[in-house]
């Protein structure tokens, strides 16, 4: 498995290629790294930095400058702040890290248990239930569960009922002053959790609960209950365990796009990540965040990817590594 892994390593680094220089000319196509420069009345200031920067070369030679940049540790300058690009984009994956780290842990583990349940418990009363919850946390965009979220365990409790705070914070991960893991942090942490939380089960538990009917209708599954082995035995280590394979594959593939995708959740809390970061950098023009930005949301694609075809294998044994 581990020189399968470098194999996929390997046939990996093209595909960020290509994919990164695509990215790179398309920023480059759309974005001037000196729109606001150029406003300066002292044209030569603007030659002095085309020349730094080498915008006067051909696309191909930008890239492998900035390219060689990103390896030396030089990722640029941001146009909208000021301060150097390589620190912020390390600020903002911290948090979104951490979300992605809850969400995905708490979403996986109740879209398991509730996909499970309504395909033992097929065509029941809690089986239309959970369907239907489903489909709602589907249609329903997340912003709405988010702001819904905040006026009930955020704004409600001091408006209505006189509370000198709210039970659940909703700006940021922290308070002022406070850091790591503490009461604090979980009460900033469990409103953009469960936002993220309810759209990911929405659509993980379709998917469960479908894997998990495929896995109950197989033969060996009949076979196991034709012999007599006891149902419980036959729901949890058959059924339920191969059913896991497809299951975690979509939730490692869902995941490397998340990495990218919380610009709702981060911009209804607040949360200084690196959806956030994306959508200043894009309203700013900031063409030296949002170059290192999509590379590392293709790496972080391309690394889930990979982790979801070794999960399969590990899990499905029928499945051969070559």
């Amino acid at each position: 498995m581990f020189s399968y892994a470098l194999r996929r390593l390997a046939y990996s680094i093209p595909v960020v290629l290509v994919g990164s220089f695509l990215l790179f000319w398309a920023v480059r196509v759309a974005f001037d790294p000196l729109g606001k420069l150029r406003q300066s009345p002292d044209p030569t200031v603007v030659e002095r930095e085309i020349t730094r920067l080498g915008l006067d070369r051909s696309i191909p030679e930008q890239y492998f400058l900035w390219l060689g940049g990103l390896f030396s540790g030089n990722w640029g300058i941001s146009s909208r702040t000021g301060g150097e690009v390589l620190p912020m984009i390390g600020a903002a994956a911290w948090p979104t890290l951490q979300l992605i780290f809850w969400g995905v842990l708490i979403g996986s583990l109740i879209a398991l248990a509730v996909g499970a349940y309504s395909a033992v418990k097929q065509y029941s009363v809690a089986d239309y239930v959970f369907t239907a919850a489903s489909y709602l946390g589907i249609a329903l965009p997340a912003f709405w569960f988010g702001l819904l979220l905040i006026q009930v365990f955020g704004v409600w409790p001091v408006q209505s009922l006189g509370a000198s705070e709210p039970p659940l914070f909703f700006v940021g991960l922290h308070s002022v002053g406070s850091s790591g893991l503490n009461w604090d942090y979980l009460r900033h942490l469990v409103l953009p959790v469960a936002t993220l939380t309810i759209t990911l089960v929405a659509s993980w538990s379709r998917f469960g609960r479908a894997s998990m009917l495929d896995a109950l209708s197989s033969e060996y599954v009949r076979t196991a209950r034709a012999k007599g082995v006891p149902r419980r035995q036959v729901v949890v280590r058959h059924a339920l365990r191969n059913s896991l394979a497809p299951f975690i594959t979509v939730v490692l593939l869902d995941a490397g796009v998340l990495f990218g995708g919380l610009v709702v959740t981060e911009q209804i809390f607040s949360i200084p990540g690196m959806g956030k970061l994306l959508l200043d950098s894009l309203l700013a023009g900031d063409a030296f965040v949002l170059l290192p930005w999509m590379l590392l949301v293709a790496l972080a694609i391309v690394v889930f990817n990979l982790l979801a075809d070794l999960s399969y294998a590990f899990l499905d044994p029928r499945v051969k590594l070559r």
